[in-house]
């Protein structure tokens, strides 16, 4: 079963000074992503003359500002991030998969991808409504990220133009894909399960079945231009926190397993890439299911 919601438990005292650090982090955060939209639309002047120096200007934005985001976490809160697994090599592209629990997976991700000079290559897919959110938002603009409407009968023309532009352009790039297309909830998983049980598949207890049409799509058209997909796999402490929770530093250890998997090793055709990752998905299930008995992230046997 998924691991339950994060419940409160601290003292007055603690939540007055989580409270106060959480506070100094928005001070610094909040009026930074504003000026970071403010330094993105001036990028546009050099944009008719150079898109492979906008999209570096705004690589480096992003990296700034989320840089910050993961130095605040660590500095402050004393977040800790445990890595395990492969490791993450800040030469090459990737696609990396994600199972999905919480709105904390992303600043999860991000402290997972600080230091390896990757954090401004980040690209994410994400709902199509958010473009029209100043701040985070508006900031995805400007970085080739992917905004979906879960239709794909709209969205795939939109990912093969934004992909083209990719490859054209030799962009670097580390593609966020959280393939359960949805959080991770109690409701979601029994209708997960039931799916699971209708078409003859093992039911999943720790995650969704994933979609894997967006997935397929992402390897075939970036298939000459990423070198490798990271499978990782998000396991909290005590419970899943919320972002808000992550923001005043109630979740400060997190483990993360990193499988690396070449792209010349996965299925060339369409039917094989969907039965490839979900596969890739019931082990992760498995992954899941030891850290939980165990507190530590241990190999699960190949099918």
């Amino acid at each position: 079963m998924p691991l339950p919601h994060l419940v409160p438990n601290r003292r007055p005292m603690e939540k007055l000074l989580a409270g106060l650090r959480s506070l100094l982090v928005g001070l610094v955060l909040i009026p930074g992503i504003f000026l970071a939209n403010l330094l993105q639309m001036l990028s546009l002047v050099v944009r008719p003359f150079s898109l492979r120096l906008f999209r570096r200007i705004n690589r480096h934005i992003a990296a700034g500002w989320w840089g910050a985001s993961v130095l605040l976490g660590r500095w402050l809160h004393g977040v800790k991030v445990h890595v395990s697994g492969d490791p993450l090599n800040s030469h090459e592209n990737a696609v990396i998969m994600v199972n999905h629990q919480s709105m904390a997976d992303i600043p999860v991700l991000l402290d997972m991808s600080y230091g390896t000079g990757r954090l401004g290559d980040l690209k994410w897919y994400v709902k199509d409504v958010l473009k029209y959110v100043p701040g985070i938002g508006w900031g995805m603009l400007f970085l080739d990220c992917l905004f979906i409407r879960r239709n794909w009968t709209q969205d795939q023309a939109l990912i093969e133009k934004v992909f083209g532009s990719i490859v054209k352009g030799k962009v670097p790039v580390w593609i966020v894909s959280f393939l359960e297309g949805t959080r991770m909830t109690p409701v979601k998983l029994e209708k997960s399960q039931a799916y699971a049980r209708g078409t003859a598949q093992s039911e999943p207890q720790h995650v969704l079945i994933p979609r894997t049409k967006g997935f397929v799509a992402t390897v075939q058209g970036l298939s000459k231009h990423i070198q490798a997909v990271y499978d990782v796999t998000i396991g909290y402490v005590d419970g899943v926190p919320s972002l808000w929770q992550w923001f005043l530093g109630r979740a400060t250890e997190v483990h993360v397993h990193i499988s690396r998997s070449p792209i010349d090793t996965l299925p060339v055709d369409s039917e094989g890439l969907a039965e490839w990752v979900s596969r890739q998905y019931r082990q992760k299930d498995e992954r899941l299911g030891r850290f939980y008995e165990t507190g530590e992230f241990l190999e699960v046997p190949t099918e």
